[in-house]
């Protein structure tokens, strides 16, 4: 039996697809209930009570929302480009899916441990930008067309500042390999994490990601005073819940990149304490958290603002703390701090 999924072409088929939807499953049930969190936060901010009928203390909510958009009817533009209008939310659900592709939970707990997962992330993040863009054009409407050109251009800005700031944490542990980053922040627990020497771009990071994921205050692109949606305001019942979905899991997946990236990813913050899965989840949760919490209480941006920011602001820095990091890394500063590649953590 075990030869049979080893030796054989459809044996090791089923394993890559068993391995993919024991990410998937997981991943789509957590997406419900993060939702489900997600309202909670908002009306504990705003003093009300968020969801609290369906099921016990409204958990079966998002569950509900679910089968609403499943059973609605499709309403496709009687002037709109069909096979683009599908094509695009498609789109925009599997490249947020396929992101996870190379996401570690726990050592060695990947589906693709690759060497280069941090430019796969990237190359994903930039075709994402397509979905929206399609979904705007296809509808054949102003608003939508209006609203994706804003969010692609938003969405753009952004990642320059985000792939800057990577690039720091590249040059301090010498690979792009997601284990390997983690592996370089083992040491003295919390004190050994990237959020110390790189405190400045853990910030730039974390607001960066607000922006590339259109959450708020930078949700210009479906600001519903202005657009009403955005680029999805033609769109209802699944192509709809296909970008929603698509939106909610690229923010987990900022969420799990912040954790890797800067917070050790599964390693415990004090020493002793076992490393494992339960702190990736811990962290990740933490991360949404305080997404939650910029969206309860922050004002929303003007478009003009937030283009300002990310190019006369983020990138400068960005690139700026890659040339301070790159003479730190080089010459060893406090025994290597910047350079975990030089000590052989």
């Amino acid at each position: 039996m075990v030869e049979f999924f080893t030796n054989t072409n459809l044996g090791i088929v089923l394993v890559i697809l068993g391995q993919c939807l024991l990410v998937l499953v997981p991943l789509l049930v957590a997406l419900a209930f993060l939702m489900y969190a997600d309202r909670k936060i908002w009306a504990a901010v705003q003093m009300r009570k968020g969801p609290n009928v369906v099921g016990a203390f409204g958990l079966l909510q998002s569950f509900a929302d679910f089968l609403k958009y499943i059973v609605k009817e499709i309403v496709v533009p009687a002037g709109a480009d069909k096979a683009v209008f599908f094509l695009a939310p498609m789109i925009a659900f599997v490249l947020a899916v396929i992101s996870w592709a190379v996401i570690p939970f726990n050592e060695g707990w990947v589906l693709a441990d690759i060497n280069v997962a941090i430019l796969y992330i990237f190359a994903i993040g930039s075709l994402e930008v397509y979905g929206v863009i399609m979904g705007g054009w296809a509808s054949n409407s102003k608003y939508p067309f209006l609203g994706s050109l804003r969010s692609a251009a938003q969405m753009i800005s952004y990642e320059v500042s985000i792939g800057l700031i990577i690039i720091g944490v590249i040059i301090s542990t010498g690979s792009m390999n997601f284990g390997d980053i983690v592996e370089a922040q083992r040491g003295a627990g919390l004190l050994s994490w990237y959020i110390l020497p790189h405190l400045p771009m853990f910030f730039l990071f974390f607001v960066s990601a607000l922006a590339e994921t259109n959450r708020p205050p930078f949700d210009l692109p479906e600001a519903e005073s202005e657009l009403v949606a955005g680029y999805q305001v033609e769109y209802s019942s699944t192509p709809f819940l296909l970008f929603m979905i698509g939106e909610l899991m690229a923010v987990v997946l900022m969420c799990a990149l912040i954790s890797l990236l800067f917070l050790g990813g599964w390693l415990s913050p004090i020493p002793g304490l076992p490393d494992g899965i339960l702190w990736m989840i811990l962290k990740m949760g933490f991360c949404f958290f305080i997404f939650s919490m910029v969206k309860a209480i922050t004002p929303r941006y003007r478009y003009d603002q937030l283009m300002r920011i990310g190019w006369k602001v983020f990138l400068p820095m960005s690139l700026a703390w890659v040339v301070i990091v790159s003479f730190l890394a080089k010459y060893e500063v406090l025994g290597g701090f910047w350079a975990r590649w030089a000590v052989g953590a």
